[in-house]
C-alpha cells in the first residue's frame, strides 16, 4: 500500500493507497480530506482519468503525485431530459401519492449508519442548516468534515436525477471511520461489525450542532436551541432534615425511557428516569448519605411512543404556566377541525377536494428560539432493531413523509407504511422494536369561522387560500 500525494488546487495531502478496495474507496478518503465528494472529484494518474470500479491500467509507485480537480461547493443540477419529465409526471399524476426516500445500500454492517441518517434527514432545521453551510472551507476541522459528510449525501440523495435509486455511501462510511474511528473495529475475519445507532446518532448529532452552532451567524439561527433541553434537577438528604435542598440546572439532548416490569408506557418511563436515589457527601453529617434526586425537564426539544407525546406533566410549574395558551388553541384546533367535519357531510361536500384551511402557528415562544410552547411534540422518526444485542442484529428508519404515510427505510430498501404500523415497533416477539424515537414539535394551526348557511367548505378554504397569497 503505497503513500501518495494528492494535489487539489493549493492544497497537498499524504494518503495511503489500497489496491484491495474499489478506487470509490480512495476517492472517500479524498473526501473525507477536502470535502470534495466522490460524485464531484475528477483523480488523474499519469494522464489517466480514474473511474470509479477498477485500478486497470492504472499503476502507482510510492510517493507518486496524483492530480485531483472538483469543487467542494454544490453545483447547479443539469437540465432534466425529456424521459426524465414524463417519468417525474407520472409520479405526480397519483395525487396521493407521496416519493419515498432514495435508500442507502448496506456496505457490511452499516445500517446503523444508515438509519441514523435517514432519520436527521426529518428534521427541518438540521437540513436547512447543512444547506447553509459553506462547504469550501480550507482544512476542515472534524465537526466540519462531519457536516460536509452528511450535507452530502443529502444532497445527492434529493439530486432530481436520483429516482428510486439508492445512494452507496462510500464517502459517508470512510469519513466516518476517519473522523469517530470507534465504529470502524472489524472482527476476526475482517468483516465491519455492528455498532451501536444510538451511540452512532448521539455522537453525529454532537457534530453536526457543534460546527452548525459555531457558524450561527452565517446559518441565521443557534441549531443548538433547537435539541437542547434544560433539567431542573433538586436533591433533597433524606437521612438529615437539617442539609438545605440542592437545586441545579443541567442540559440535555436526550431522554431516556427507563425500562422495568412495571413500566408500559414511554410517559411513566421517562417519569422513572428522571427520580431516584443518589449517594454524595452531606456537609452536616460529614459522611456519605442516601439522596434523592428529582428532575423537571424545562425548555424541552428532542425527546423521546405515542404518535403525540404529551410531556406536560414533567415541565416546571413556571413552564407549564407558560404553556397553556398554545395548549388552549390546541383544543380550538380539534374542535375547527370536528366542526368542518360536521359541515362537511351536511353540504355533501366531497372529501377529497376539501382543503385544509387552518394557518400555522409558531411553535416557539418570541424569546426562546427553539423552543417548545405547548409541551406536545409529534413523532417523526423511529430507529428499531432486531437482535439480541445493540451491537448485532440489523437497524431500520421508519420516517414520517405526511400526516399517515410512513416510509421504512431498510438500507436501499423503501416501503411505504401506515401509522398503524408504526405503533406496532413497541417490542415483543421477534419483530423490529423501537430504539431511538425522534419527535418534533407539534405544529398547531388556526383555523378561520365558518361561514353560516349551506356554502360549501371548499368555498370556505378557497378564500383563505386567496388570502394568504395576497
Amino acid at each position: 500500500m503505497p503513500n501518495v500525494n494528492v494535489k487539489w488546487g493549493k492544497e497537498k495531502y499524504s494518503v495511503l493507497l489500497d489496491f484491495d478496495e474499489s478506487p470509490l474507496v480512495f476517492k472517500s478518503q479524498l473526501f473525507a480530506l477536502t470535502g470534495v465528494p466522490p460524485d464531484r472529484q475528477k483523480v488523474v494518474i499519469k494522464g489517466r482519468t480514474l473511474n470509479d470500479d477498477t485500478w486497470n491500467g492504472i499503476t502507482v509507485v510510492e510517493g507518486a503525485m496524483i492530480m485531483m480537480m472538483g469543487s467542494a461547493d454544490a453545483v447547479p443540477p443539469p437540465p432534466k431530459t425529456e424521459q426524465e419529465e414524463e417519468r417525474n409526471d407520472s409520479v405526480r399524476s397519483d395525487s396521493n401519492t407521496i416519493r419515498l426516500p432514495n435508500g442507502l445500500k448496506n456496505l457490511g454492517n452499516t445500517c446503523y449508519m444508515n438509519s441514523v441518517l435517514q432519520s436527521f434527514k426529518t428534521i427541518p432545521e438540521l437540513k436547512d442548516g447543512l444547506g447553509r453551510f459553506n462547504q469550501g472551507i480550507q482544512n476542515p476541522d472534524a465537526n466540519q468534515r462531519m457536516v460536509m459528510a452528511v450535507k452530502s449525501v443529502y444532497e445527492m440523495l434529493d439530486n432530481p436525477r436520483r429516482i428510486d435509486e439508492p445512494l452507496v455511501p462510500f464517502f459517508m462510511l470512510q469519513a466516518l471511520h476517519s473522523i469517530l474511528p470507534q465504529f470502524s473495529s472489524r472482527d476476526e475475519h475482517g468483516h465491519l461489525e455492528q455498532q451501536d445507532a444510538n451511540e452512532c446518532f448521539s455522537e453525529i448529532q454532537r457534530m453536526l450542532l457543534n460546527a452548525l452552532s459555531a457558524n450561527k451567524e452565517h446559518i441565521g439561527m443557534d441549531i443548538r436551541e433547537f435539541f437542547r433541553g434544560r433539567y431542573q434537577v433538586r436533591q433533597k438528604c433524606l437521612e438529615c432534615e437539617d442539609e438545605p435542598v440542592q437545586s441545579t440546572t443541567e442540559e440535555f439532548y436526550q431522554l431516556s425511557c427507563f425500562l422495568s416490569p412495571e413500566v408500559r408506557y414511554i410517559q411513566s418511563g421517562i417519569k422513572e428516569k428522571l427520580s431516584g436515589e443518589i449517594e454524595k457527601t452531606s456537609a452536616i453529617l460529614g459522611r456519605n448519605a442516601k439522596w434523592e434526586r428529582n428532575v423537571n425537564a424545562k425548555i424541552l426539544k428532542d425527546v423521546k411512543f405515542p404518535m403525540i407525546l404529551d410531556l406536560h406533566d414533567i415541565c416546571t410549574p413556571d413552564l407549564q404556566e407558560k404553556l397553556i395558551p398554545q395548549r388552549d388553541a390546541v383544543k380550538k384546533e380539534e374542535d375547527a377541525k370536528i366542526e368542518r367535519m360536521r359541515k362537511q357531510k351536511v353540504d355533501g361536500a366531497d372529501p377529497k377536494i376539501v382543503k385544509d384551511d387552518g394557518i400555522p402557528l409558531p411553535f416557539s415562544f418570541p424569546d426562546d428560539e427553539g423552543s417548545n410552547n405547548s409541551g406536545f411534540y409529534e413523532l417523526k422518526a423511529v430507529i428499531t432493531h432486531k437482535g439480541r444485542s445493540s451491537n448485532s442484529g440489523h437497524y431500520v428508519a421508519w420516517v414520517r413523509m405526511d400526516e399517515d404515510k410512513w416510509a421504512m427505510c431498510d438500507d436501499d430498501h423503501v416501503t411505504s407504511v401506515t401509522s398503524d404500523q408504526i405503533l406496532k415497533l413497541s417490542g415483543g416477539g421477534d419483530w423490529h422494536c423501537a430504539y431511538v424515537l425522534l419527535y418534533g414539535p407539534r405544529i398547531v394551526k388556526e383555523y378561520p369561522e365558518l361561514k353560516d348557511g349551506k356554502e360549501n367548505i371548499v368555498e370556505q378554504a378557497k378564500e383563505t387560500e386567496g388570502m394568504k397569497t395576497n
